[in-house]
């Protein structure tokens, strides 16, 4: 997943949340013009600590697996809850 493809990944979990963005961007350290762009696919270039930070808030995390891998038990369980919502 991208930058980009995150973002509006990012808005649904902040909504789910219950935050706005300015909560969220003061919360995670950023301006609230940052959550915008991130969330509406512009914002090219994000550093990783205030991206960890905006998804942390969020409840969620990074994860690394190798590019057309198969999901982890963890992926499945996630994806699964999700569909319950």
């Amino acid at each position: 997943m991208t930058l980009l493809e995150l973002g509006p990944y990012i808005r649904q979990e902040r909504k789910r949340a219950g935050l706005s963005m300015l909560a969220l961007a003061k919360m995670a350290g950023v301006d609230r013009t940052t959550i915008s762009k991130l969330e509406n696919q512009h914002l090219p270039e994000m550093g990783y600590a205030k991206l960890e930070r905006v998804l942390a808030i969020l409840g969620l995390e990074f994860s690394v697996r190798p590019v057309d891998g198969l999901p982890t038990l963890k992926d499945l369980q996630r994806e699964n809850a999700r569909g319950r919502e």
